[in-house]
């Protein structure tokens, strides 16, 4: 029986990861993670790792890798439905109680489950044994497919006059066979016929590793006929939800940061076959925004490689508009294009691993790189097509969801069609001086601020608008009087500059006496001063600015104080504790 997500999530809400390993593993905090002896493994060095933001525990010495749920079904030997019952009782929430509608749809989810399996089963074994068959053989032999891999992919084959469907009628009802989309009902005969005769079937999988739908190649060259096919959508299966061996490749993710997204089942076989694993193949259907977050929780880079024909190229663009949008710091969204009339099945076997990834990394675009590279090509060298161009790029720049990667992306595109029309923007220097550091060095940047935490960023912001606007807070002092800080140094730091400023003697940063390493660390990574370069510097505006670090200097507050509780909460379940933590989760969001 499944659970309703919003009542799984709410259990989630209630315990942190780290409040429940915690009762196993003996945890220290370490950044943002939590460290400690694998509760899978003997260890002297410690190889376990917590992550709350992330909602995860990973183990490097085992590979186990999962949320709350699966850790104590791992740990206590529990059924998913018995964890799920032991973590509601100590989050004090009551026992689920499921209804008629609930238990239906797991009876028919069971079924459905049941059908693929035998499904799958019987026609994966009838192309290995069944010696007529020999057409399906030869064919994969002639793409250079051997035993193994067809039984690492399950590959199964279906004659042209099947008569499975009549089996499985003995055992499952007229309907739900029709609703698994594996057979469709012959308007003139009157009978079910099996939607993928006469092709080779690539069970499509979900993230569990069950088959929920199939995906169908001829082995003909049949014109009126589609090369490949998909499964239709079903009510346990929707293609733009799902990937194409996104089962087996998320295993690989704690060893290997990138992923290649192609656009067929072959490709997928025929790069594992070669040696890379990390291969997964959208289902037929333009790429999702689902698509690109499941990968990203995952991976850190996205390397789309899609066909070398224009068929390809035109699908890699769609792809690109539509997933620049989810572009985050930490993760990345490359282009790979192969050569005129290569597909990456072909690619790989004609020339190998190991050139198909020297090829990868001497050739693959980031993703604003290709859609400028796009876009530059249908450009002439004129007002109104450079006006064009311009709208569009900002347009597609505008999409992106994260604010900072936003900021970088526009201003790569803004830098490079400057350099189209380098005459016409001498005199623009005096309206537009560049700012932003390019996106290689925001990059080397981030990377680099990976040690600071978010409270220590916030509090280098506050120090920065401090130390250079000292005359304007001598005389509005009450201001930064009782900020909190969290880290030592900088509490120090703020002391050391309200005892100046209370003086009322004229200061500078350099009659400050401060470390100058640390004041160097303060200008290098005060997220601020970038938002200073960009915007006006009346008073006014800098004490918005202030108040603005102050609020979130205060919700840091809570936000430790809300981890307090937690912690405590999950200790004593108190009815009062839980309530003061809503409170307090409250006025969060308030803030």
């Amino acid at each position: 029986m499944k659970y309703p997500k919003e009542y799984l999530d709410e259990i989630k809400t209630r315990l942190k990861v780290s409040s429940v390993v915690s009762k196993s593993v003996v945890l220290k905090k370490r950044g943002k993670e939590f460290v400690g002896l694998s509760p899978f493994k003997n260890e002297k060095t410690p190889s376990f790792t917590v992550n709350d933001e992330k909602e995860f525990y990973h183990c490097f010495a085992t590979s186990e890798h999962g949320n709350i749920f699966d850790f104590v079904m791992k740990i206590q030997n529990l059924k998913f439905g018995e964890a799920v019952k032991h973590l509601a009782q100590l989050a004090g929430m009551q026992p689920y109680t499921f209804s008629k509608q609930d238990e239906e749809r797991e009876k028919k989810w069971k079924e459905y489950q049941a059908i693929f399996s035998e499904y799958v089963d019987f026609y994966h074994n009838q192309l290995l044994k069944n010696e007529s068959y020999s057409i399906a053989r030869d064919y994969l032999k002639n793409r250079s497919l051997t035993k193994e891999e067809v039984k690492k992919f399950k590959i199964g084959y279906i004659q042209k006059n099947p008569n499975f469907y009549e089996k499985l009628k003995y055992n499952y009802s007229e309907q739900t066979l029709a609703e698994t989309g594996l057979f469709y009902l012959d308007e003139k005969k009157k009978i079910y016929v099996e939607r993928f005769r006469g092709r080779l079937i690539f069970p499509i999988n979900n993230i569990s590793g069950q088959p929920i739908a199939l995906g169908g190649r001829i082995i003909e060259n049949l014109d009126y006929l589609a090369k490949y096919i998909n499964s239709p959508e079903t009510n346990f299966f929707k293609k733009g939800s799902n990937l194409y061996n996104l089962d087996v490749a998320r295993k690989l993710s704690n060893k290997i940061d990138h992923i290649y997204l192609v656009e067929g089942y072959m490709d997928v076989v025929g790069l594992s076959k070669n040696g890379v694993d990390n291969t997964v193949a959208n289902l037929g259907t333009s790429l999702t925004d689902k698509q690109i977050l499941t990968l990203n929780q995952f991976f850190d880079d996205i390397i789309i490689c899609f066909d070398g024909d224009e068929s390809g190229y035109k699908a890699a663009l769609r792809a690109a508009e539509n997933s620049i949008k989810e572009l985050r710091p930490e993760k990345q969204i490359s282009f790979l294009f192969l050569p005129q009339k290569e597909d990456p099945d072909s690619f790989v076997n004609k020339n190998g691993k190991n050139y198909f990834l020297d090829f990868t990394k001497k050739s693959k675009l980031t993703i604003h790189q290709f859609i400028f590279s796009h876009y530059k090509k249908q450009t002439e060298n004129d007002p109104s097509s450079l006006a064009v161009f311009e709208k569009k790029l900002r347009s597609i720049a505008n999409t992106i969801k994260d604010n900072f990667i936003k900021k970088y992306v526009l201003e790569y595109f803004l830098e490079k069609i400057s350099e189209l029309t380098p005459y016409s923007n001498l005199n623009k220097k005096k309206f537009y001086i560049k700012k932003a550091k390019s996106l290689e060095t925001t990059k080397k940047l981030f990377n680099e601020s990976q040690s600071l935490t978010g409270v220590e960023l916030k509090e280098f912001s506050l120090l920065y608008l401090i130390m250079n606007n000292l005359n304007l807070l001598q005389s509005n002092i009450f201001l930064i009087e009782n900020i909190k800080l969290f880290t030592e140094i900088n509490k120090k730091i703020l002391a050391a500059i309200i005892v100046k400023l209370r003086s009322g003697e004229q200061i500078s940063i350099e009659t400050l006496g401060l470390d100058q390493q640390l004041l160097d660390k303060i200008n290098k990574f005060a997220p601020i001063k970038y938002i200073l370069k960009t915007k006006s510097k009346n008073n006014h505006q800098i004490l918005e600015f202030l108040e603005d670090i102050k609020r979130d200097l205060m919700n840091y507050d809570l936000e430790f104080r809300i981890q307090e509780l937690e912690s405590k909460f999950s200790e004593d379940m108190s009815e009062a504790t839980f309530n003061e933590l809503k409170e307090l989760k409250k006025e969060k969001n308030i803030n």
